[in-house]
């Protein structure tokens, strides 16, 4: 079931948080929505799920418009918020059957689901502890299993990883790929390198408007300046290397990361094949390269680029 946003807007007042946003994210896709605090991101996830209305436009969960029926639309999300909302008196098998019956699932089945969410979501181990002595990464995991135990097409994650160690963040990444298998999932984060490794698509809002739609390796090729090598060289001083270096061939620019090491990072121009070109410049000067390595744009980089610009 796909998720479809057509000139989505919503003012708080006089204050545009979300400005006319176009967006389709398609069944069997994990879209990583980023921006900075207070581009308008968990106020469109509020708009989807029903829990606002947008000023104008329209949100469709497959062919449902949510303003106009959003009870119908509800049956089809699983939503965990930002501040994961958890009874913490209750035991995790109780909570999970509660939300069950709240979400319409038939009472015969309920017993059926709540085992499923708890093979699925890793809670065997703490099925019958209350929830406020679980561990912050157990508690997201409930919040997981309660989304998804009503089986919906669609699973919306506001900052599921929000406070996690860097194990738990494995984890709940591993989890959320596998879920997305079956499932349409929009997840926002400010963990970009999570992002990265999760999602199939990357869009990224700032201001309320949507200024960049694609994989991460999409974004990296549009906004590319050109390639970028991180090289060493052995066989010369660091003030040699950067006379020498006024000679090559399509170089945009460079910066001495280690002038002991004789570490430099180069930056070619865009649409070339600067590999070549330094390894040529490198046989002609009789430099010994001890070290070639190609330099990625991070999607940090990307991200702070296109929201300062924007």
């Amino acid at each position: 079931m796909n998720i479809t946003l057509k000139n989505l807007t919503r003012y708080y007042g006089k204050v545009l948080a979300v400005d006319h946003i176009n967006l389709e994210v398609r069944h069997g896709q994990i879209l990583g929505f980023l921006g900075p605090n207070g581009a308008g991101k968990t106020t469109t996830m509020k708009m989807i799920t029903s829990y606002l209305a947008p000023s104008s436009g329209q949100v469709l969960i497959g062919d449902i418009n949510v303003e106009e029926n959003p009870d119908e639309a509800r049956r089809h999300i699983g939503y965990l918020p930002e501040n994961n909302p958890l009874y913490q008196d209750m035991f995790v098998v109780d909570f999970l059957d509660y939300m069950a019956a709240l979400a319409d699932v038939p009472r015969g089945e309920i017993n059926r689901r709540r085992d499923e969410m708890i093979e699925v979501c890793g809670l065997h181990g703490v099925r019958h502890k209350r929830i406020a002595h679980l561990s912050k990464g157990y508690q997201q995991r409930v919040g997981l299993a309660q989304a998804l135990i009503h089986d919906p097409e669609i699973l919306i994650l506001d900052e599921p990883t929000t406070g996690l160690d860097p194990r738990q963040i494995i984890e709940i990444r591993e989890l959320i790929k596998q879920i997305g298998r079956e499932k349409t999932v929009l997840l926002s984060s400010h963990i970009l390198a999570e992002v990265e490794a999760t999602c199939d698509r990357v869009v990224i809002i700032n201001k309320g408007r949507l200024i960049a739609d694609g994989t991460a390796a999409d974004l990296r090729m549009q906004l590319s300046k050109g390639e970028r090598y991180r090289i060493q060289v052995a066989n010369r001083k660091i003030e040699e290397v950067e006379h020498d270096l006024k000679k090559l061939p399509n170089l945009q620019s460079y910066k001495v990361l280690d002038a002991q090491q004789n570490v430099i990072l180069l930056q070619g121009r865009r649409d070339v094949e600067f590999a070549k070109d330094i390894f040529n410049f490198a046989v002609q000067q009789g430099w010994i390269l001890t070290l070639l390595s190609p330099e990625q744009t991070k999607l940090e980089d990307i991200f702070i680029q296109l929201t300062s610009e924007n």
